[in-house]
């Protein structure tokens, strides 16, 4: 068994879209667990300090759609930079996945649905039929999964990915947490992979 990363993100992100299928990829080469940790990032912000989107400076948020560009170029994917339901709000789809991952089931290939949804096909993710879609398309009973999705086991266990990120250190989506060393944001997943090839202790702030 190769090491965990905790995989903490949320399906409203760009930037855990842009770098799900790179992430997915370096597991893969160095046989380490990916473990997906949705998460609620309203807490992280709060907790951080960090602001949404819609409340940052005007500059920071030209110099997004900058940035998504080149990454949109990078990473070969499609991208709208701004889609039709955006923001929306995304928890059925995250505690979904929570549920997928509790029942060892394709949670990182419904992901991938989930973000393609809102950040390709212009949907929106927190439409239930939306959902139900995503799960149908990696052959999931979206019934079942749906109904788990709301409730108490699932939504303790967003809640506690929530404070478990805050205790990592995380600050934002995507981050990628190896032997308890963050590494925020997908342009990061090169530096994740180098500590995965040193085999080195996790860096901690000083």
């Amino acid at each position: 068994m190769g090491e965990t990363i905790d995989y903490f993100y949320s399906h409203v992100s760009p930037w855990a879209y842009l770098g799900h299928d790179a992430v997915r990829a370096v597991a893969e080469r160095h046989g380490a667990v990916l473990c997906a940790r949705p998460v609620d990032l309203s807490g992280v912000f709060d907790a951080s300090g960090g602001l949404p989107l819609g409340k940052r400076h005007p500059a920071r948020q030209a110099y997004r759609f900058i940035e998504l560009q080149r990454w949109k170029d990078k990473r070969g994917v499609p991208l709208s930079f701004k889609p039709k339901f955006f923001p929306t709000k995304p928890g059925l789809a995250d505690r979904s996945a929570i549920a997928l991952a509790q029942a060892d089931g394709p949670v990182l290939e419904f992901s991938a649905v989930m973000f393609r949804a809102i950040w390709a096909d212009d949907l929106d993710i927190a439409d239930e039929n939306v959902v139900r879609q995503g799960l149908e398309a990696v052959g999931v009973d979206p019934d079942e999964l749906t109904s788990k999705a709301e409730g108490a086991e699932v939504i303790g266990q967003y809640q506690q990915n929530q404070q478990d990120a805050v205790d990592a250190g995380v600050i934002g989506s995507p981050c990628y947490v190896l032997k308890g060393e963050p590494f925020w944001g997908q342009d990061r997943i090169d530096l994740l992979e180098d500590a995965l090839i040193s085999d080195r202790t996790g860096y901690t702030s000083l």
